[in-house]
């Protein structure tokens, strides 16, 4: 009798479909994350952008008058990039601690976990989807202070690398800790805690809207230990050529962060921790 057919479609059995990255269902992911916070685009987008003008109008209009001056620039052109920075993490930090958690709550965290995806497949498109609404929110904000009066945001020049690395770093790192806060949360109200006490303190009080030169020795030294600091700083860096921190020194503290933060991430993922029990 001849030999049924071959099916060339399908693998041989005990061979995996996808082999190495399922790159398919990591892109599909990642944009459905996309589309959840650009769906409501005035609230994830806009709404932080002209928050963040008010910060400025408000610390320019209080601070800025009688020609004040910090690392040798005006008041406003120095408090300008903080602000476009901080309100990028603070929306990374957001879009993450989300995701999850919304999951967790209405009962779909199944359409995280059944997908053929890998606990790092997983945790690169949370990410990847944080760090993309915060660019949004950066590039909004960077728009409109180049016509706001009085305040020059043009990068300085042979310094982009700098707004490029503090703003992507910056924005992953809040994201990871994002991803950590949408595990551990059981509520909304868990998660809004940790916006409060941790993640509003750390970018309230980073050097954002003063160098920290002018701070006490103590207090200077406290600031030196907070890693929102870098990211302010650094940002600013690219913009003003000036920094009050060391630059080679935040570079190399913000990528070892962020790689703890990713194993710790990926571990808890591949656990299972409060999301599958």
């Amino acid at each position: 009798m001849p030999e049924p057919p071959v099916n060339r479609i399908l693998p041989p059995p005990g061979e995996p479909v996808i082999p190495l990255v399922n790159w398919g269902g990591w892109l599909t992911l990642y944009v459905k994350e996309v589309r959840r916070f650009f769906k409501v685009q005035l609230q994830t987008v806009w709404a932080p952008a002209v928050t963040t003008l008010l910060f400025l109008v408000i610390f320019t209009v209080a601070l800025g008058r009688g020609g004040q001056t910090v690392l040798g620039v005006p008041f406003a052109d120095f408090v300008a990039p903080g602000l476009i920075v901080m309100g990028m993490i603070q929306n990374a930090f957001a879009n993450s601690s989300f995701a999850l958690l919304v999951g967790k709550i209405q009962g779909t965290i199944v359409d995280y976990l059944m997908p053929p995806l890998s606990s790092l497949e997983l945790l690169a498109a949370l990410v990847l989807a944080s760090v993309t609404r915060a660019l949004l929110v950066g590039i909004a904000v960077w728009i409109a202070m180049l016509f706001w009066p009085g305040v020059d945001v043009m990068p300085a020049p042979g310094h982009g690398w700098a707004i490029a690395y503090f703003g992507i770093m910056g924005s992953a790192m809040l994201a990871f800790l994002g991803v950590l806060t949408s595990m551990w949360a059981e509520k909304f109200d868990h998660a809004a805690a940790v916006t409060n006490f941790v993640v509003a303190p750390l970018a309230l009080l980073s050097g954002t809207f003063y160098s920290i030169d002018r701070l006490d020795p103590l207090f200077r030294t406290i600031s030196e230990f907070n890693p929102v600091f870098y990211v302010i700083s650094g940002f600013r860096y690219g913009f003003l050529a000036a920094s009050d921190s060391h630059v080679p020194t935040g570079v190399i503290a913000l990528l070892l962060i962020n790689v703890a933060l990713g194993v710790l991430c990926y571990a808890l993922l591949a656990r299972g921790w409060r999301i599958k029990s």
